[in-house]
């Protein structure tokens, strides 16, 4: 049985403690605010109630795999249902396109009716041709600890061409919503598409084979089911503990350096942005976080028209904003939950910007809570986007599983294979299997 010290009470750092303590090891995990969560859990005010994470959607089957290999299956846990359609897009010219998940023939159907003919065809051939870069990262980089020895040739030229995908979708789509379509997930993260490596673009391939799940009630209940299932396993968590350093002797970790003290460690899982630690900060010094949106939580009396789970209202890329509309919250009778992000060039008010672009309920705002990009990095302790995109160069600089000092592994958005709650938890799981069983 090993000592494993986990740093970090997000989902990455959750995920992994709960891994390493089924696979019979002794593991702390140490948080440095006052309840574990990260950027996943809820707001509160005035009876409402809203999710603070940066995604409404997940991949099941990392889910599933997580709960199966820390305990009990997860349909027994959490309810897992498909958000249908995943989310619906309404385009500059007053074109709206509900995109269903799960399946390549909806898809095809629903582009078709929504942007023309041949503009389905067109859609579905751009995500089949992401089929073949799936298998190779999946078997080299998403579900197995990155070795550059063993990695195939295919998946090593992936990793290195300089193909962005902006030149791949320019290349691709003479259709500007087929652009805006494609380029999205890059953007509401925060990156410019021009810096994006092209095979970022498979998490369409994968959303569209696998669908988008969600969590009636709101994502923020996996916290609860995760802090329940690390008691079972007897993992020791400790809220209000900063981690100020690792403890490295001779080139392999012995510890974790506290404000209250030093917790020794055989193995040291750092599932926080690495800046915050000294021993770690020299290894991303070239990377840069990525910033979050602007967020109103927002608590609306009275009739609202009658949207999806999430709603995206592209604009002109220089001149608007990309709006986000989530309607997963939960409120009293006669009121309603929504969360608006903000991303791109925004000189307005949020709420208002949500009229001038057709959802006019900023008369019916009954509470609501703002949130900057510093106050949520600030609260958040680091950002849940992880890395920004800096060119094909970033994916050599951001940290892998496995980190230079013997002993020390990377859980979360900053290292492979990168942010939102499927890459998070897929990082859990490469941390369990490079570190293996007691």
């Amino acid at each position: 049985m090993a000592r494993v010290v986990v740093v970090g009470g997000g989902f990455g750092g959750l995920a992994s403690a709960a891994r390493l303590a089924k696979l019979g090891h002794e593991v702390t995990l140490l948080e440095a605010r006052s309840e574990l969560g990260g950027a996943l859990g809820f707001v509160e005010q005035d009876g409402c109630r809203w999710d603070t994470g940066p995604t409404s959607t997940l991949l099941p089957a990392v889910i599933r795999d997580f709960f199966r290999k820390s305990g009990r299956p997860a349909e027994k846990e959490i309810d897992l249902v498909p958000a249908e359609p995943a989310r619906q897009h309404r385009f500059e010219d007053g074109t709206v396109l509900d995109l269903p998940g799960g399946s390549r023939a909806a898809q095809l159907e629903a582009v078709e009716e929504a942007l023309g003919k041949g503009a389905g065809a067109r859609w579905v051939s751009y995500v089949d041709d992401f089929g073949e870069v799936w298998e190779a990262l999946r078997k080299d980089y998403f579900e197995r600890v990155w070795s550059a020895e063993h990695a195939s040739k295919e998946t090593h030229q992936l990793l290195e061409s300089r193909l962005s995908l902006h030149k791949l979708v320019d290349k691709e789509f003479k259709d500007a919503r087929l652009r805006t379509l494609a380029l999205h997930p890059a953007r509401l993260e925060g990156h410019e598409p021009r810096n994006v490596p092209a095979w970022v673009g498979v998490w369409a391939y994968v959303e569209q084979n696998f669908g988008a799940w969600t969590i009636p009630g709101g994502m923020g209940q996996l916290v609860d089911v995760l802090a329940s299932r690390l008691q079972t396993r007897g993992v020791t968590a400790l809220t209000d503990t900063t981690a100020r350093d690792l403890i490295v002797e001779g080139g392999a970790v012995r510890g974790v350096r506290t404000e209250s003290g030093e917790f020794a460690a055989d193995a040291v899982v750092v599932a926080i942005d690495p800046r915050r630690l000294p021993s770690l900060a020299p290894l991303v010094e070239r990377t840069m976080p990525c910033i979050p949106p602007v967020i109103s939580h927002v608590g609306i009396t009275g009739e609202v028209p009658e949207l999806p789970h999430e709603v995206v209202l592209h604009g002109h890329e220089k001149r608007d904003p990309t709006l986000v509309v989530r309607t997963g919250g939960t409120a009293p009778e006669g009121m309603h939950a929504w969360t608006i992000l903000g991303r791109g060039p925004l000189a307005e008010d949020l709420v208002t910007a949500l009229a001038r672009r057709g959802i006019k309920v900023h008369k019916q705002v009954e509470t609501r809570i703002d949130r900057s990009p510093r106050e949520l990095v600030s609260d958040w302790n680091g950002s849940p986007y992880g890395v920004l995109w800096q060119g094909r160069g970033t994916v050599r600089n951001r940290i892998g599983t496995v980190a230079p000092i013997s002993g020390v592994y990377l859980a979360g958005a900053h290292t492979t294979p990168g942010a939102g709650l499927p890459s998070v938890g897929l990082s859990a799981a490469l941390v369990a299997q490079a570190i293996g069983p007691a």
